[in-house]
């Protein structure tokens, strides 16, 4: 008898091991950050095929319905640094669970919409989550790992996001063909709903001691944190300029049909989920600052060869270069913010990504405004041509910055070693 339970205990004993190393596991974080950026992506692009329907049932104009897509982005750049600040002061649990459940209740409420200001209300909801999503995910990814293994990881995060905008819209389509336009959000819904649940479970690591947490001020004003923002907003401006001015030339200059320039999208978001799990083990090796300006430098450089393309499969080579060098920009970018927020550890991760998250939002709000004007105006080749050496000149610029820059910053008072 006695035997017996002694089995049971050490058995018991055996399983409660194994749920806690599960719950405390740095594999268990990276695979529900890695699903609720996926799902975030998914949710984002599952709009595209179903917007035809939210037109005609709402009576939405074209207009209505861009400025509907744009509202994202302004609830997106208010609240990236204030929730970073937050997670960086009552850890990351709260925040992703909240950020989950907003997104799924977003979704919900696209699936049920009856009015235009729903919509606009459930987009903007939407643009929330995702500000605490990318955020926090990726302050936590910050907390569990080290510089010599940080890129690698968010490589792998990166290459699953990716994934999910090349599915997004696919998943959107079929979904509505076989259960209306309720189906896909409600799918997004329960993925969130997953991911809250995984969130919850986990036991991520405590920021830091929380008599030394740091003001978002005192992070902003680091140099080197400043000049990775400023890194970003080029970037993001560049990729959000070609995503509106790419179609338009396709289809003005090469005579493309929807369905042709639909795939070379395609087969770029492939390049572009592949390329990160490349790219993220070179990163401990060169360096994520060097990868990062030089990923810039080198997608600036490649933009006048886009309007070279003269039909399909020119265009497929040169769209696949091009997303290629992107991604050598979007991984390692990610570390290096990790990087010069390191001065603080876990106490300045979450405002760190709050900034790259503001950045990618202004990014996306001036690129295509200003790439649309442009092309109306001078054409593709003259507007590639002298996007692609301002980016140049100002990324020059950034690196010498950097390299001049102070190397050491006064926080709080002390000083501190400003990381490279």
């Amino acid at each position: 008898m006695f035997s017996s339970f002694d089995k049971l205990r050490t058995t018991l004993s055996k399983v409660g091991g194994s749920w806690l190393h599960l719950r405390n596991s740095r594999i268990t974080a990276v695979a529900f950050v890695t699903l609720a950026t996926f799902a975030d992506i998914v949710a984002y692009s599952i709009c595209v095929p179903v917007l035809p329907d939210f037109a005609r049932r709402l009576g939405a104009s074209p207009a209505q319905i861009g400025l509907m897509f744009a509202s994202f982005g302004v609830t997106l750049l208010a609240i990236s640094v204030p929730m970073g600040a937050i997670s960086d002061r009552t850890g990351r649990k709260l925040p992703l669970v909240t950020g989950m459940l907003t997104l799924a209740g977003s979704t919900m409420m696209f699936a049920t919409a009856d009015s235009l200001t729903m919509l606009f209300a459930a987009r903007m909801i939407q643009g929330a989550a995702d500000g605490v999503t990318w955020v926090v995910g990726f302050a936590l990814i910050a907390d569990c790992y080290g510089p010599e293994e940080r890129g690698r990881v968010m490589g792998y995060v990166m290459s699953g996001t990716s994934f999910g905008i090349i599915v997004g819209p696919s998943i959107g389509g079929w979904l509505y063909q076989a259960g209306g336009v309720a189906l896909p959000f409600e799918f997004v819904a329960v993925i969130a709903l997953v991911c809250a649940a995984g969130f919850a479970f986990l036991r991520p690591p405590t920021p830091g001691d929380r008599s030394t947490r740091q003001s978002i001020w005192s992070v902003v004003r680091v140099p080197s944190v400043a000049l990775c923002a400023l890194a970003v907003v080029l970037a993001a401006s560049t990729i959000a300029m070609l995503e509106p001015v790419l179609p338009l030339f396709f289809d003005r200059r090469l005579g493309l049909t929807p369905a042709q320039i639909g795939l070379l999208f395609g087969i770029a978001a492939v390049a572009s989920t592949l390329m990160p799990l490349i790219y993220g083990p070179l990163i401990h090796r060169w360096g994520a600052r060097r990868l990062t300006l030089t990923g810039l430098v080198l997608t600036a450089a490649w933009l006048p060869m886009m309007a070279t393309a003269s039909g399909f499969s020119s265009a497929v080579a040169l769209i696949v270069v091009q997303w290629i060098a992107i991604a050598l920009f979007v991984t390692p970018s990610l570390a290096y913010m990790g990087e010069v927020t390191a001065f603080a550890g876990g106490d300045a991760y979450g405002i760190g990504y709050g900034m790259y998250n503001s950045a990618w939002a202004v990014g996306l709000l001036s690129g295509p405004a200003l790439g649309g004007w442009l092309f109306d105006r001078v054409g593709f080749a003259a507007l590639a041509t002298g996007w692609a050496v301002v980016t140049i000149v100002a990324t020059l610029a950034l690196g010498r910055l950097q390299l001049h820059s102070p190397q050491r910053a006064n926080v709080r008072g002390v000083r501190l070693l400003d990381p490279p």
